[in-house]
């Protein structure tokens, strides 16, 4: 069961920012911020099926069927959330919140798909209920950059499992396999120990298919001299680890060699100069700044260097071109530059971790050094 004192402080800091903007309640729908608010731990899948209302000393939990025993579970006897399974549409019931909470000022999740809030409207003017509905704009998402304490240690956790995973892999692969065939063997892996869940499709590509960021595996024979790129994670709890490793299929040929102490090299500058405070475009702008002067400026990366990770794969803040803002301490977020050589072989490194005031505290403790797969 999760912290409830952590779950209690999450609460009470969003309720601190509806102060700020004058809402007296606020509706959320989306899964990760559900899951963040009240620690119900394994209990969110894809489906939109949960709706939450909260006002400044009330906390209202909508589901269904399908998910009540396991909320009950969870969420445990002395919770603060009131619990219904009511047979109503998700409009509706919020809608019956507001009159009865005497709400004037709702905020809505902006990731609300719009035929709810259109239907919210409706009900709401059915029951004669006069009400503001601002959008929320990614607040949540945004107090969530600051990971706490039992976050961290469920990343921690689950990287502890893909840092096994890359040395039983490493053992495995062989040429003959198939990239499919690695994935399976590598997921399954996971799967059978500890892992209560996958970050992602895991990437494996070889040889040729390396220089393209996000290839999917395939029938693909694994050869010797394949630079094989492999990018995964275990979740656990709900949240998610995220590591790329670039290895070798027998001795790599000088040109491979050079590429990936390039790639390395940039990774571990930006790792250096990582602290609180720092701008997310100055990141992403030094691992180009070693990888062009290493000789490879037409083949460096040109997606993002790094992405907050949690609850979900994909979070806020951002190392990449776009993001002039400063990254705040306690924010966990990946390191992950790529070269890439169309038609030839690609290399990545991707190490994730906490930003402290003074530095980055690397999670990730599989080695930088060139794995070379013996054949």
């Amino acid at each position: 069961m999760a912290d409830a004192q952590a779950c209690a402080a999450r609460v009470e800091r969003f309720r601190a920012l509806m102060a700020e903007r004058g809402y007296d309640a606020a509706i959320l729908r989306n899964n990760p911020d559900l899951r963040w608010l009240t620690g119900a731990e394994r209990t969110f899948d894809d489906e939109v099926a949960h709706t939450a209302f909260v006002t400044a000393d009330g906390l209202w939990l909508h589901t269904d069927s399908r998910y009540y025993g396991t909320f009950q579970s969870r969420l445990g006897a002395d919770t603060p959330w009131k619990l219904d399974m009511d047979i109503v549409s998700p409009a509706w019931w919020a809608a019956q919140r507001i009159r009865e909470t005497r709400s004037r000022v709702v905020a809505v999740e902006d990731t609300c798909d719009l035929a709810f809030f259109d239907a919210l409207g409706e009900e709401c003017a059915k029951a004669s209920v006069a009400v503001l509905a601002p959008r929320l704009h990614g607040d949540i998402a945004g107090l969530r950059i600051v990971k706490d304490a039992e976050e961290v240690e469920l990343m921690r956790h689950a990287q502890s499992i893909t840092d096994a995973a890359f040395e039983h892999i490493c053992g495995y692969i062989k040429p003959g396999l198939t990239e499919q065939q690695v994935r399976a063997e590598l997921e399954g892996w996971m799967l059978s120990n500890g892992a209560d869940s996958l970050s992602f499709d895991s990437i494996i590509a070889s040889g040729p298919n390396g220089a393209n960021p996000h290839a999917q595996p395939g029938e693909r024979l694994i050869q010797r001299g394949d630079m094989i790129v492999m990018d995964y994670g275990a979740g656990y709890h709900d949240y998610h680890s995220d590591m790329t490793r670039t290895v070798c299929v027998g001795e790599p040929s000088d040109l491979q060699r050079k590429v990936y102490e390039a790639t390395r090299a940039a990774n571990e500058a930006c790792e250096a100069a990582i602290h609180a405070g720092v701008i997310g475009r100055e990141i992403h702008e030094l691992a180009h700044k070693v990888i062009c002067e290493a000789g490879f400026p037409e083949y460096c990366f040109v997606h993002g260097l790094g992405h907050g990770v949690g609850l979900e794969i994909h979070e806020q803040p951002m190392f990449n071109m776009r993001n002039d803002k400063p990254i705040p301490a306690g924010s966990v977020i990946t390191v992950e530059p790529g070269t890439y050589l169309p038609g030839q072989f690609g290399v990545r490194v991707e190490d994730f971790g906490i930003v402290t005031e003074n530095g980055y505290e690397v999670f990730t403790q599989s080695p930088h050094e060139l794995v070379c797969i013996p054949c």
